[in-house]
This record gives C-alpha cells, structure tokens and sequence, in this order.
C-alpha cells in the first residue's frame, strides 16, 4: 500500500520488477522528480548521503559503512561518494540475494571517476517527471503498450480542454507542484533554474562555469525544443542572444551540454535508422528537449496567457510534453523513442517507438484538428518507405475523442494516452 500522499507511478512496478531479479537498483533522473519517494515506497532503511553529514563522512572513509542496514535498502544521491557504486557491486556479489539495495542519484559521475560495470548486478532504472496520467489529470483509456502489440483501437473520449493542456505544459510534471497555481510554477522554476546555473553545473562538471553563458545557452537550448538542431546552431542562437557576437564559443558549450545530459537536465530523442525500402539518407541529429516542458517554457518567459497567442512556439512546447509523457509509456513496455528525418527534408515524422524485437509505432504531434490529414500523409509515407509494417499509426492531439480514420491511421488525444 502506498504511503500517505504518494501518488503511483509508472516506475512502481519496474523497480519492484527490478529488485525481484537482480541485487540493486539504481535509479536515475533529474532532480525533483520524485527517485527518493518512489524508492521509499518499498525501503526497508535508507541513508541520505546529501543531508547526513555523518554518512557522507563514513562513506569516504570506507563506503561499505553505509550498506548495512534492512534490506531493500536506499542509498540517496550515491553519486556523491561514487565508491559506493562499487561497494554496492561487491555487496551483491558477497550476498547472493536479490533486491538488496536501491541506490538514487540526480547525475552520473564524471569520466574521471572510475567505477566498475554493474552489469548483472545493478539495474539501471531512469525516471522522469510525471506524466499526465501520474499527476491524476488524463485518464489512460489507450495503452502504449497495447498499440505497440498490434491491438485494435478502443474508442475513447478525453474530459482535457485545450487550455488545461498549456497549463500542464507551463506547471510541468514536478510531484512538488501537484495542483500549484502557474505563478507558484513558475517561482520553482526560477529557482530550480538559478541552482543549476549557479552552483549545480559546477560541481557536476568539476569546473567554475560562466552563468550568465550557461543561461543564455540553456535559453537558446529551450528556443530549440522538439527542434533536430545541431550544436552550431545552438551555439549560435546563444551569441546572437547576447548582441555583437557574445556568447559561448564551441570549447565551452560542449562543457554545459555534457554537464546538463550528467544532471538529466536534457532528454534528447535520438534519429531512427530503420531497415529502408527506400535509398533516402536520415539525419543522426538529436532532437532537442529538456527534462520536462516546463523548463523551455521557463526559460522563454512564457506563460500560458503568452503562449495562447503564440501557437508556433506552443506547438513544440506541446510536442515536448507528447514525448515525454510518451517516453516514459515506451520504456515501461520495453521500448525506445526515436525521431525521424530524411536529410533533404521531403519526410519528417515527431517521434517512433521501437522495441528489441523490431516492432515499432510512429507518432505525428498535432495541436489541432486542422493539420490530421498532413500528419496522417506522413505516417503513411514513412510506414511506405519501412521494410517493417508498423504496429500503429498515430496522430497524437488536444482533440476529444480517440478514433481510427478511414486510411488505418489512428487519432488519440494526448489525454488518454496511458502507458
């Protein structure tokens, strides 16, 4: 039974899942989405290697100090004394058992820091901000699973209007913000935005960094959501920002990038290779998006007042909530979410998802009704071109009702869709 206030999510059943298999789990995610409640939900005892200054000093002296305890049991922000990891790996060894340990952390240690594979022993679990379907606010009528599986369409009505659809976009996805107003929202994200600036970047990348240049680089990141944007274009987003050429050069975005991928900040998409009928040539450029919406919106300055009257940056804004929410119901079953695009730009699909096995769904974002038919002509130009028949086409909306068109293509509302 879940603790008072804890809200079920999607991660619930992989790490039971998890620690049923293998003798650790280590769960990882930006900050504040919500590792540590998740964990506790089945911790037998835990450390908080951030807070407890006594732990964090056993930890240096000798890691194994701070394993023992009833099992599962949680090591909070392990990467802090990244020896744990190892002591953890041997732990394991030395037991036999599983579900022993369950390790948090809110970014990987740098490439110097030396740690062992704990492959067969430490499951590696990301999580994410919440999706809709978490936070209480859609109502999960069509499975991504299920389409993935080749199942029929179940008609579905979404209760989600247009406008609550950019609040969620503009709140984001934090347990913290759970039925916050937007300005409440929107003093977090200032304020979670001013520690990574300001202090986070640096202690993860192991080197004083410019805020003022990671600031405008994050800015220009966020101009860039839902786009396949290379980092020249970033980078020169981020100067022409700046007035007169000012910003960061390549030799010191490189270092914000890899910082922000370390802390979970960014969550791009990467391009899909398919096997091709066709000899079209695919961009390998990521597509560009942050932990959750509501930092892009932050970073623009938009508010959902704004955003309303600016439909082209809401559009992006929306993909991104769309392959979030979809990313986490991909990995649930199994699968990764990819993008599609042919360099010379005759074909472009929003997002794929494909499992081990091969089997794959593609996935058009559209705000309204008035682009369907665009998107649907896309999916069925790349489920053309795809040696492989698709398990499902889907046009992802802010409509109402979920439906399948006359050409086999399906429409669902972003608010049905579950994992």
């Amino acid at each position: 039974m879940s603790k008072p206030g804890y809200r079920p999510r999607v991660a619930d059943r992989q790490l039971a899942e998890r620690l049923l298999g293998l003798g650790a789990v280590a769960i990882e995610g930006v900050k504040g989405c919500g590792k540590t409640a998740t964990a506790r939900e089945v911790a037998a005892s835990e450390v908080l290697l951030d807070v407890d200054v006594s732990a964090a000093q056993a930890a240096r002296v000798d890691p194994r100090l701070v394993l023992a305890g009833p099992v599962p049991r949680l090591i909070d922000e392990w990467q802090r004394e990244p020896r744990v990891w190892d002591a953890v790996r041997r732990a394991v060894d030395d037991r036999g058992e599983a579900g022993q340990f369950i390790l948090t952390g809110s970014a990987t240690p740098r490439d110097d820091v030396v740690r062992h594979s704990g492959a067969g022993r430490i499951s590696v679990l990301r999580m994410r901000t919440m999706t809709l379907v978490e936070q209480g606010v859609a109502t999960p009528a069509v499975s991504t699973s299920a389409l993935l599986a080749g199942d029929e369409l179940v008609p579905a009505r979404s209760d989600i209007d247009f406008e609550t659809y950019v609040e969620r976009v503009v709140i984001g996805g934090w347990p913290q913000l759970l039925g916050a107003s937007e300005d409440v929202a929107r003093q977090f994200l200032a304020g979670y935005l001013d520690t990574i600036v300001e202090h986070d970047i640096d202690e993860v990348s192991g080197a004083r960094r410019n805020p003022r240049l990671v600031r405008r680089f994050m800015h220009a990141y966020a101009q860039l959501t839902a786009h396949p944007a290379p980092m020249a274009t970033i980078i020169a987003r981020a100067r022409s920002d700046g007035g007169q050429g000012e910003g960061p050069s390549r030799f010191t975005a490189d270092p914000y990038l890899d910082a922000l991928r370390r802390m979970m900040v960014v969550d791009e998409i990467p391009a899909w290779d398919p096997s091709l009928r066709s000899a079209s040539r695919l961009t390998s450029t990521e597509k560009r998006l942050l932990a959750d919406p509501s930092l892009s919106a932050a970073l623009l300055g938009a508010s959902s007042q704004r955003l309303l009257t600016d439909l082209n940056t809401l559009g992006f804004l929306f993909e991104a909530l769309v392959a979030h929410d979809l990313r986490v119901y991909a990995e649930a079953a199994d699968a990764s979410l990819y993008h599609y695009r042919e360099r010379d730009g005759r074909l472009e699909v929003d997002l794929v998802v494909e499992r081990p096995d091969g089997s794959w769904a593609a996935f058009e974002v559209k705000l309204g009704a008035a682009g369907e038919d665009a998107a649907a002509t896309s999916l069925l130009r790349l489920a053309a071109r795809v040696e492989r028949e698709p398990a499902a086409l889907v046009v992802v909306t802010t409509g109402e009702y979920a439906y399948r068109r006359e050409d086999g293509v399906y429409v669902v509302p972003l608010g049905v869709l579950g994992p």
